[in-house]
């Protein structure tokens, strides 16, 4: 891989460090500053609807300036937000601490774009260990975020988690000094009006973007849910915040340790059957969730959920990048990250107030319907793709 691709995987990795961080502790800050218990985890659905927010400009800011002031861009926003929710948790603000979440979400939209950079930065053949490779990104993510979180928490012992978020800051200013080293193509989209492209309906009317959009949200949505409201089952079964931090450690290491070998699963088995595999992977974590609540039944679970995310998001993602031309790049992208991140969003909201009011066997319950959904329209759809797009390995 290049050096831009292998920057990008550090980025990622700052990424997924700061989210491991905001994962372990929204749900946590939230039941001491949230007015309700159906409240709890509206700081954390805030910033999946900043990340929401962020996906059509931050696509069509990137086709106009390039990758890399849209990523510094990012990382600004995410600087703000970081210091917002730090000054926040100092004079106890509910409202502040949800402004912050919102801005640090915008700043995680503009880093989900980091592995369509990855492919654009590679020779085609490489795209799907192009998107792997960033992904990987997260393994290192694993370790220093629950590292980060348990650390950090009591940095400013007067106000607990402050120093998070003050960590969060340091992590984008990094992020910001490695773009600088990157290597990005200069952005084409500003000639791409005078192409002959085809109306955006007609992408998103492929069998190809369908079946990849539907897995790639519903393996986020599922995987959401269920990870969000874990901190929160655990803590109403007995554990500590360290034991939580533990779990999600885990399963962050299950969602990109496994890209290693993603890539060549692709190639030898394909995307679709892996897309199916990783459905039947999140449904094993559900039926652990309904078997106990003890330390190893959350950690396996979360170990499962992760991989399952891994199979279905890496395989969708290598899908969607051939339903679309060069030129059609800024809008198609934009599309797909905007409808993925719409429900994920929808499912951060809803995660707190499902927990608190049907509990966490009946959210794995729903969760069970929503995957079957997913396996009956990727059977559908693959069955109307061209062999060509099946077997698509480039």
């Amino acid at each position: 891989m290049n050096k831009t691709v292998v920057i990008l995987s550090l980025c990622q990795a700052l990424l997924g460090t700061g989210n491991i961080l905001l994962i372990a502790m929204a749900a946590l800050i939230g039941q001491t500053l949230a007015p309700s218990d159906a409240f709890i985890t509206f700081p954390l659905a805030l910033q999946f609807v900043g990340l929401m927010t962020a996906t059509i400009p931050a696509s069509l800011i990137m086709s106009r300036l390039g990758r890399r002031k849209g990523f510094y861009l990012g990382n600004m926003l995410g600087i703000i937000g970081a210091i917002c929710c730090s000054i926040a948790l100092m004079m106890q603000s509910f409202v502040g601490f949800c402004a912050g979440s919102f801005l640090l979400g915008i700043g995680i939209g503009f880093g989900t774009l980091y592995r369509f950079a990855a492919v654009e930065s590679c020779a085609v053949g490489d795209k799907s260990k192009a998107i792997s490779y960033v992904m990987l990104g997260g393994v290192l993510a694993a370790f220093l975020g629950p590292a980060l979180a348990v650390e950090s928490k009591d940095w400013i012992s007067a106000y607990p988690f402050t120093g998070s978020f003050l960590g969060v800051v340091g992590l984008n200013i990094l992020a910001f000094i490695l773009l600088t080293r990157a290597d990005f193509p200069e952005p084409s989209d500003g000639n791409a009006q005078s192409m002959l492209q085809r109306p955006l309906k007609e992408i998103l009317a492929q069998p190809i973007f369908i079946l990849s959009v539907v897995a790639a949200t519903i393996g986020y949505v599922a995987m959401n849910l269920i990870m969000s409201a874990t901190p929160l089952a655990m803590d109403h079964h007995g554990f500590n915040f360290s034991d939580s931090a533990w779990v999600i450690q885990w399963h962050v290491l299950g969602m990109f340790l496994p890209s290693f070998i993603t890539p060549k699963l692709i190639k030898r088995f394909g995307a679709v059957k892996l897309i199916q595999s990783g459905s039947v992977l999140i449904l094993m974590c559900i039926a652990i969730n309904f078997h106990g609540q003890s330390l190893w039944h959350f950690w396996s679970a979360l170990v499962l959920l992760g991989l399952g995310w891994n199979f279905m998001f890496i395989s969708a993602t290598h899908m969607v990048t051939s339903a679309y031309r060069v030129h059609e790049k800024a809008k198609s992208q934009a599309a797909n990250e905007f409808i993925i991140f719409s429900m994920v969003t929808l499912s951060a909201l809803s995660s707190g107030w499902l927990e608190a009011t049907i509990g966490w066997g009946n959210m794995n319950l729903l969760m069970i319907v929503v995957v079957v959904i997913s396996i009956l329209v990727v059977w559908v759809f693959s069955r109307k793709m061209t062999s060509a797009e099946l077997h698509a390995d480039a």
